[in-house]
């Protein structure tokens, strides 16, 4: 009878900084952690661009989110963009350009962030933010799954078909996209080397 081999797990950047001493210690690093990386999502999206003719601006909370769940790995990046879309849409104003709520057309790409951060994360536990090449494959899957929930909530939401949904709110962005995967496939392995030196 086969076993099943687990898949070895890495650490992340977060795991990397001071922990503290006592449980309770340890539960307040990791609501730090968690709150963080939720504000850094909130005060990116407020780099906010209109695009013409759509109603979803281009924002640093794609990247940030990326960020986040390749920094913190899966469960506190999923608990930490969970936190920003929750918050959110009770009411905190930082979403896009300081908006709030649930009634929105591109709210399906905040709720994408979380389902982003987790799988980042979890490939960041795999090693996947250690090398430029596997960087760049994280960040595109991330992408990828927030638009996988963002333009077909953004089609139901606007009652048009999916194909227009994505000329409204995939296409022009893939640029900006790929120009914030660079960013981080120069960032994430060069922290990673300065970690090692260190």
């Amino acid at each position: 009878m086969a076993t099943a081999t687990a898949v070895p797990s890495t650490p992340v950047l977060a795991d990397l900084l001071p922990r503290a001493a006592g449980r309770l210690g340890s539960q307040a690093r990791e609501l730090a952690l968690v709150a963080g990386g939720a504000a850094l999502t909130g005060l990116a999206a407020q780099l906010s661009v209109n695009v013409p003719g759509s109603p979803v601006p281009v924002t640093g909370q794609t990247f940030a989110a990326l960020l986040v769940g390749t920094a913190l790995g899966t469960r506190r990046g999923i608990a930490s963009l969970g936190l920003y879309l929750l918050a959110g849409m009770a009411g905190l104003p930082w979403f896009a350009a300081g908006s709030s709520g649930w009634a929105m057309p591109s709210l399906g790409y905040v709720i994408g962030f979380v389902l982003a951060a987790g799988l980042t994360g979890a490939l960041a536990r795999r090693g996947a933010d250690r090398s430029p090449l596997r960087t760049a494959g994280a960040m595109v899957l991330g992408n990828l799954a927030i638009y996988a929930v963002g333009v077909p909530y953004l089609a139901v939401s606007l009652h048009v078909p999916l194909a227009r949904a994505a000329d409204l709110g995939l296409y022009p962005y893939l640029v900006g996209d790929g120009l914030k995967a660079l960013v981080a496939v120069g960032a994430l392995p060069l922290a990673w080397k300065l970690l090692r030196r260190g």
